[in-house]
């Protein structure tokens, strides 16, 4: 059953919405390919490494972003749903498979939507358990991070 989004707190979510010049299916690739993830996921000069997916309703996930001065950030995590091509919804409220994590953060709904002309409106939304977790990721950086990361996102799409 598809997750309901109409009625959800503003002050604990977070949008960023962009027109990418390249169809969904190669968005929802580059977002479903590890070997793919190295290339986009993170804004440079940081990256991913051991990447594991299980991308279904249900799947595991797992990845490492690495700092430029050896930082290294456990991303584990569970599909909460899968919808090929059109959406993914992902959380960190899990560690594994109904795992339960010691500090859920957000819930991720990526969504590409087919605008026709290759083109893809491209929306990621990110929940957080509270108003304070939201403006803590406000402050991180989220608008201007995840902003370069779909300008990698576009740019890596454009060359499948």
């Amino acid at each position: 059953m598809p997750l309901d989004t109409a009625d959800f707190p503003s002050d604990r979510e977070l949008v960023l919405e962009r027109i990418i010049d390249a169809p969904r299916e190669k968005l929802y690739r580059c977002w479903t390919t590890p070997d793919l993830m190295p290339q986009w996921f993170c804004p440079k000069p940081w990256t991913v490494s051991n990447i594991r997916m299980d991308v279904r309703t249900g799947g595991n996930s797992y990845l490492e972003m690495n700092g430029p001065n050896g930082e290294v950030m456990p991303q584990p995590g569970v599909y909460l749903e899968v919808v090929p091509n059109e959406k993914i919804v992902f959380t960190d409220a899990f560690t594994e498979t109904w795992k339960p994590s010691a500090k859920p953060f957000m819930v991720g709904i990526v969504t590409f939507e087919d605008l026709g002309d290759g083109k893809t409106r491209y929306r990621a939304v990110v929940r957080h358990w509270s108003a304070e977790d939201k403006a803590a990721h406000e402050q991180m950086g989220f608008h201007e991070g995840w902003g370069i990361v779909a300008d990698q996102l576009a740019a890596l799409a454009a060359t499948l």
